[in-house]
């Protein structure tokens, strides 16, 4: 076996294996063996039929087979220990590939098309400068976080009159057309409504003051806007009026938030709550950090050189079913993104970033606790989010999402230390 590279020019290559039949031979008798011993002919016991009727059926398929398995390792294992940079799959030569035939020949020539990545070096330092945006938690954030808590612990109380938000609870029944009651028209002896929730403002209004025990005239098709759901949803209660009442700002609403005697006052409780919204923004920071980094480093490497065509058959072949038209349209894109791609690659080996099973566990609870932030649950006990992280790490696709976030947070950490940050603290509405 003989295997070359010969550089074209700078970013484009053509390796060359050439293959002899003591290469792959062996492999191919091995193989005819396993085949002979599986094969069943009329007339013959198992694993009795002659060698000769083997490779008569079976032969030429199982030659094209192994020289292609030994074609591959070569290939890979070549790239591998002479570190060659390649961008993309080898493709065969359009020119001096010559056509096999596995019935003929014995000796095989085999000439592949490489792509090289161009060379270049990136690098950081103080003298390039990026903004960095602390998000500022507001005291309406903390307010809102505050009154998620204490709506868990919040009632209904019964009230005389009615005002926004309230609930009212009576009898619902249909009118005919001289405004009397319908009969066999529609009766729900117990009705709960929202007003607050009725879509036609001149609807709304109607139940504006409204005491136990009035009597309004509504039209529900046109104050709920036709909306089935909310037709649908006019449940049998007992007649009153009822106004939300939030919970008091308790030991336990504390517990329940941060975990038994973590804070034990309000303005512990409230500081907890900016720390750990202000936590939650640290990722944010560091997203956009890193859309800002890329464009600094984009305009410091410039420019790169690659080999077009060679990248256009490349990307052509994995989107064959959408053409060279796409192509067109996407391959500048395609290359502005594999450009910062080679950037972050050289970034992540200088720095020496290394992603362990830990670091993807940790993202993954991470990220997990996130989500419960969404719904106002700052504190999710440790065996419910390892419970949700180990389900998330039974998928191929969400790992390598993890993993790609693990390696953005460790670069994110390593180039904010190295740069010269500019800080500027910001509302969450200027930095969305």
């Amino acid at each position: 076996m003989n295997v070359s590279l010969q550089n074209i020019d700078k970013v484009s290559a053509q390796l060359t294996v050439k293959l002899e039949k003591a290469d792959y031979q062996e492999k191919v008798d091995k193989s005819l063996k396993s085949f002979r011993q599986k094969a069943q002919m009329p007339g013959f016991r198992k694993g009795m039929v002659p060698m000769s009727l083997v490779k008569k059926m079976y032969g030429k398929s199982v030659i094209a087979e192994e020289v292609n398995k030994v074609l591959q390792e070569a290939v890979y294992n070549y790239i591998k220990e002479n570190k060659v940079n390649m961008l993309g799959e080898p493709l065969p030569n359009e020119e001096k590939q010559q056509v096999i035939d596995f019935d003929t020949m014995e000796e095989f020539e085999f000439v592949f098309d490489i792509a090289l990545a161009p060379e270049f070096k990136a690098e950081v330092s103080t003298k390039d400068k990026v903004d960095y945006y602390t998000i500022e938690v507001s005291d309406e954030m903390i307010e809102n976080q505050v009154k998620m808590y204490t709506q868990r612990t919040g009632k209904y109380d019964k009230v005389d009159v009615y005002e926004d938000n309230d609930m009212l609870k009576g009898l619902l029944a249909q009118l005919d057309e001289e405004g009397n009651t319908k009969e066999g028209g529609i009766q729900v002896e117990g009705a709960v409504l929202m007003p607050s929730y009725m879509k036609n403002d001149d609807q709304k209004a109607i139940f504006a003051n409204a005491k136990v025990n009035d009597v309004l005239v509504f039209n529900p098709n046109v104050a709920y806007d036709g909306h089935a759901a909310e037709l649908g949803s006019l449940l049998k209660i007992d007649k009153e009026i009822a106004s939300f009442v939030p919970g008091e700002l308790t030991q336990e609403v504390f517990d329940q938030a941060f975990g038994e005697g973590v804070v034990k006052t309000e303005e512990e409780f409230r500081a907890k709550i900016k720390e750990e919204i202000a936590a939650r923004f640290v990722a944010d920071s560091d997203y956009k950090f890193l859309i800002d980094i890329r464009k600094v480093m984009m305009d410091k490497v410039g420019k790169l050189e690659f080999s077009d065509a060679l990248l256009k058959r490349i990307m052509l072949l994995n989107n064959e079913e959408k053409g060279e038209e796409y192509v067109a349209e996407n391959y500048d894109k395609s290359i502005e993104e594999l450009t910062w791609h080679l950037i972050k690659e050289q970034l992540v080996e200088a720095n020496d970033i290394k992603v362990e099973q830990e670091d993807v566990l940790k993202m993954a609870k991470e990220t997990t606790k996130a989500q419960f932030a969404q719904y106002g649950m700052l504190s999710v006990p440790e065996d419910v989010l390892d419970n949700y992280a180990q389900e998330m790490l039974k998928k191929k696709d969400t790992i390598n999402n993890l993993v790609s976030r693990v390696v953005e947070v460790k670069l994110a950490a390593a180039l904010k230390a190295q740069v010269t940050l500019e800080n500027k603290n910001v509302s969450m509405e200027e930095f969305n």
